[in-house]
């Protein structure tokens, strides 16, 4: 990949800003679009590369937006190695973290201040199944990305059961992960 134009920059920059704007439930769940851009789109990343960017992050402690951190760096290092590498990094989220944290700040001391109103409340439940749909495609295209067909289906079957029990039980996500490393370990999924 060639070094990015001016313009390139300000794109990313762009996109990750209205990203920023649609990211409710975090930017994890505007990982789809995310791929559409950097991925289908510019190809200025692989999809194994986008794929690890969300992978290493999330495994990392910290907060879950630290997948476009990586997603910038590596732009960056494809584009022109380590110098722009921070640039990337910057870009990135400078974009995905400005106008969400403004946003946030402005709309948190307005509603918080009319929080008595219907529309407030009715927007605070309304915004949930939003959040859970958002959240299915960004685990859709992670699960597609890595070349599982729907014809797997024991990891669907883990997948599904996994989501079931965790929403209808109290039992702890730590026990779920361990449970499913045994079976990917002996080879069932």
């Amino acid at each position: 990949m060639t070094a990015l134009s001016l313009r390139e920059w300000l794109d990313l920059l762009l996109h990750f800003a209205t990203l920023s704007l649609l990211s409710v439930g975090g930017a994890i769940t505007t990982a789809p679009d995310m791929h559409r851009f950097l991925v289908d789109g510019r190809h200025w990343l692989s999809d194994p590369q986008f794929s690890a960017s969300i992978a290493i992050a999330q495994s990392a402690p910290g907060p879950n937006v630290l997948f476009v951190a990586l997603m910038g760096w590596n732009v960056g290092l494809n584009a022109g190695g380590l110098p722009l590498a921070a640039l990337g990094l910057t870009v990135a989220m400078t974009g995905i973290l400005l106008p969400s944290t403004t946003l946030t700040y402005v709309a948190a001391r307005w509603s918080q201040a009319n929080r008595h109103l219907r529309g407030v409340r009715a927007f605070k439940q309304g915004m949930a199944p939003i959040v859970v749909a958002l959240l299915i495609a960004t685990g859709w295209i992670l699960a597609t990305g890595g070349n599982y067909a729907a014809r797997n289906w024991p990891l669907w079957l883990v997948t599904g059961v996994t989501a079931l029990i965790v929403w209808r039980t109290r039992l702890h996500l730590l026990w779920l992960l361990g449970a499913g490393a045994l079976l990917g370990w002996f080879g069932l999924v």
